[in-house]
């Protein structure tokens, strides 16, 4: 056993973290020796039999998930590979399989654990992330926190809502904005850079019997790399009562010394929602929604907090990778993916046909850039070399290369994680 497990007095948890290295172990062993026989089709246990009598050992099971990963039989091996996720990746793998143990616990004791994990979690992000005095809501699902976020809005402005249902919206429909760049199927009500616009187009709502709800802003999304000006947008929701989500991979920026006067606005909203996952290259890590609000009674309504130790768990995952990173850590893996992101900046405004479409976000983590060539009836301010004159037909076969460009350059680098957050955006809008 490894020397750093002799020392953990408790032989259960010395055997997890014994059996979880194993079982990683073996997983990425196997696919190294998958990657030298290539060319050999691997061997696929996915079509369902009857369970045998005598069971498998875990070498054996591990073997069937290792098939079951990398294709079928039937088809031509992809070549696939098993992310390398390092140590800090063990520690949130950890989390779900000591989860499954601590909730095996006695129940006072597993009142107290979970009570301080989800405290400990809760305090450090809100320190790192300069949102005080603020709660913690974790969850599998991205959007799943905003949902909470819109039940929770809804109780607080319908005070009979908890009695009579959806029928008091009726009355008084309730109107969610987004901004322009947010991720589709979000909302029914879209609001622009324009925000004077967007104060007529509240004020209409009020004046038609509509209750203003919730705006939902972006601080770098990742589809078009924008912010909005939150600072301007907290303003209005102020005046008329609104409820501020802030979303978007900007938001990780926070974390660091400087920052753009337009994300740290960010830190002044209702309620944010950020993906720490992805953001530094940690598996199976729950989104957070961070908010706050004074009553108990209707965040536990809303689905934003809960009673049960099991639920609290979530955090877990996360808990224990924030210890491993610790704060220089994690501050010191989004400075280095804001950095790679301006090198990579740089060097794609050196080469010919590919605009780079933002650059007034600072310290951003990610570069949207696009490949063009200026064709017949396209924007003028895309400068290129001149294609020669071109057939209706042709013109429409080099717009399509050229999107077929703008996705496979997005297929080769969108899964390079937070380290290197390329985006493109199409040809033809």
């Amino acid at each position: 056993m490894d020397a750093s497990l002799e020392k953990i007095a408790d032989p259960t948890l010395a055997e997890m973290g014994k059996n979880l290295k194993e079982a990683v172990k073996m997983l990425e062993d196997s696919q190294r020796r998958t990657e030298e026989e290539n060319g050999k089709k691997l061997i696929s246990g996915d079509i369902p039999g009857p369970l045998q009598g005598s069971g498998q050992d875990m070498v054996s099971i591990l073997q069937l998930v290792q098939n079951l990963m990398h294709g079928d039989e039937d088809e031509e091996p992809q070549s696939p590979r098993i992310q390398n996720i390092g140590e800090q990746g063990h520690m949130a793998l950890l989390g779900h399989s000591l989860g499954a143990y601590i909730s095996t616990l006695d129940k006072e004791k597993l009142r107290k654990l979970t009570t301080r994990i989800l405290s400990d979690t809760t305090l450090w992000l809100c320190r790192i992330f300069r949102y005080e005095n603020g709660c913690a809501y974790f969850h599998e699902e991205e959007r799943e926190g905003l949902a909470k976020i819109c039940r929770l809005a809804i109780h607080s402005r319908y005070e009979d809502f908890v009695v009579d249902g959806f029928n008091v919206l009726y009355n008084k429909k309730p109107v969610i904005y987004l901004s322009a760049a947010a991720r589709p199927g979000l909302g029914q009500y879209l609001c622009n850079q324009d925000v004077a616009f967007l104060e007529k187009l509240i004020k209409d709502d009020i004046e038609r019997g509509r209750l203003p709800l919730l705006l939902v802003a972006n601080a770098g999304t990742a589809a078009v790399g924008h912010t909005d000006k939150i600072g301007r947008l907290k303003e209005l929701c102020e005046q008329y009562g609104i409820w501020l989500h802030v979303e978007g991979v900007n938001l990780a920026t926070l974390a660091l010394g400087y920052v753009s006067s337009s994300v740290l606005a960010a830190a002044k909203c209702d309620s944010m929602t950020m993906t720490p996952g992805p953001w530094l290259g940690l598996p199976a890590v729950p989104a957070v929604t961070l908010y706050k609000h004074d009553d108990p009674a209707l965040t536990l309504v809303a689905g934003l907090t809960s009673n049960k130790p099991t639920d609290k768990l979530r955090a877990l995952p996360l808990w224990l990778s924030l210890q491993y990173l610790g704060l220089d850590g994690f501050v010191e893996r989004i400075k280095h993916a804001c950095q790679l992101s301006q090198r990579l900046q740089e060097s794609l405004k050196k080469v010919n046909y590919i605009k780079i479409l933002v650059e007034d976000e600072l310290s951003s983590p990610v570069v949207v850039f696009r490949f063009f060539q200026e064709l017949p009836g396209s924007d003028p301010v895309f400068k290129a070399v001149p294609v020669p004159n071109m057939t209706p037909s042709g013109v429409g076969r080099e717009r399509h290369s050229c999107d077929a460009l703008n996705r496979w350059v997005r297929m080769a680098v969108t899964p390079l994680s937070f380290q290197v957050p390329v985006h493109h955006h199409p040809t033809c809008w």
